[in-house]
């Protein structure tokens, strides 16, 4: 059975939104090796649609050896979405309708390893009031960015259990968390 794992570039002030504007001074291959440490257990990616309608318009033509862009292209992946209508990226399959929630209680059921996501803060607010997230894990960044989405905006409490947690050489930590 496969769990639901949600990863976050976030700033000490919460905030998720355009980690491209100060995520990258922290990176470094620690990090990287963080990063591919979770890419292996992956069976399946899940996405909501803005996210999707951005990797859907990138990866697919990105020619960078990286790893990611091969990893993201060829692993099976669920889009959740109450506004799109068709998804085009290879290996994609669409969630919509009356029982999304449903929907991905078969996906968990049939899925080998993680189903992984990256960002999507309004999907993964969604799963944990359904009760489908099974874990949160952060690299958390050392700055305070002041604006922008966080990801626990306009939220009830939100009781976690930490997992485990790192610092890394960086300053990053890395904190792995389920619900309680």
């Amino acid at each position: 059975m496969g769990r639901i794992v949600a990863n976050f570039f976030i700033s000490l002030d919460g905030v998720v939104e355009r980690p491209d504007q100060w995520h990258f001074p922290y990176f470094d291959d620690e990090m990287g090796a963080v990063m591919g440490e979770g890419m292996q257990g992956q069976g399946a990616f899940l996405l909501g649609r803005r996210l999707y309608d951005e990797w859907s318009q990138y990866w697919p033509t990105n020619t960078d050896d990286d790893g990611f862009g091969p990893h993201i292209n060829g692993i099976q992946k669920y889009v959740v979405s109450s506004t799109l209508t068709e998804a085009t990226w290879q290996r994609t399959t669409l969630l919509t309708g009356a029982d999304v929630a449903g929907q991905l209680r078969e996906v968990k059921e049939r899925t080998e390893g993680d189903i992984a996501m990256s960002g999507s803060a309004t999907t993964v607010r969604w799963l944990l009031r359904e009760g489908l997230l099974d874990e949160l894990a952060l690299l958390v960044h050392p700055v305070a960015v002041g604006h922008g989405q966080r990801l626990f905006e306009d939220t009830p409490t939100t009781p976690l259990r930490l997992l485990s947690s790192r610092a890394l050489s960086s300053g990053v930590l890395h904190s792995r968390y389920a619900p309680a």
